[in-house]
């Protein structure tokens, strides 16, 4: 992390008004910060985020290509373990359940239409987490799963049944037969233990049709059936992967996952 005098910051907003009405409301209230750019995309801020190293993001919930929370969880993934993580603020027009919720996350939010005196409030929490050099990393682990917690669930029934093409043909999987899906450019492939289908959809909207007590998301893009997990291992590193009954390979678990699996 920076000195207090050479702070650096990222701005992602997808409204132009907005992001400059941000980026000035910070150079006046804490001139000593140097905002670094501003994007108006979620894969914008993971490309900038990575090249550039600020030490906060500034983060729109909703914004084209990712949200801010899809952009929050690659970053962690993609973070060099050695180095701190960013501090998060997270820009948002969720409402007092949700705002509540941020209250007791590991990161602060502002409301849109954003005034000063809650901006305020925003600058003395990161000053004073910054003095108080808090771990960040492990912060990030507990905002990202708080977060989680807040997305919207479908209110269908979760899916008993796979419809997977294979050749000219639909194989149907009982969805307790899957061991894990593993997303692959647009296409999710669907693991049991004797075989692998693809199946046209994102992982964002498969997650809204399972069962999220049976289903458990390990990384970006794997999501893992809990009742296949035979142990978690740990290498020398500290990064986990999971044994899974029924087939061969090991599953990578990232650290914004890792608290899945800490001991009871």
């Amino acid at each position: 992390m920076t000195t207090p005098s050479n702070l650096r910051a990222l701005i992602a907003e997808d409204e132009p008004i907005l992001a400059a009405a941000l980026k000035q409301s910070l150079q006046r209230l804490w001139p000593e910060l140097q905002i670094i750019a501003s994007v108006d995309n979620g894969q914008a801020v993971v490309e900038q985020t990575l090249r550039q190293r600020p030490d906060i993001l500034f983060l729109d919930i909703k914004m084209p290509g990712k949200t801010g929370l899809e952009a929050a969880q690659e970053l962690a993934e993609e973070w060099p373990d050695n180095e701190a993580f960013p501090l998060i603020v997270f820009v948002t027009a969720y409402d007092e359940y949700a705002v509540n919720a941020f209250e007791h996350a590991a990161a602060d939010y502002v409301l849109k239409p954003i005034s000063d005196a809650r901006l305020g409030k925003t600058i003395t929490r990161l000053q004073q987490r910054l003095q108080q050099n808090d771990d960040s990393n492990s912060a990030l682990e507990r905002l990202i799963g708080q977060l989680n917690n807040m997305q919207p669930k479908s209110s269908t029934e979760p899916l008993t049944m796979i419809r997977a093409a294979v050749g000219n043909q639909i194989r149907m999987i009982p969805i307790n037969e899957v061991i894990y899906f593993e997303a692959s450019d647009k296409y999710i492939n669907v693991v049991t233990a004797d075989s692998e289908s693809l199946i046209r959809t994102s992982l964002k909207d498969l997650l809204q049709q399972i069962d999220g007590r049976q289903f458990w998301q390990v990384h970006r893009g794997t999501v893992v059936n809990h009742q296949f997990i035979q142990m978690a291992i740990r290498d020398e590193s500290g990064k986990l992967s999971l044994k899974l009954r029924g087939r061969s390979e090991a599953l990578a678990v990232s650290r914004v996952f890792a608290h899945l699996f800490r001991q009871m």
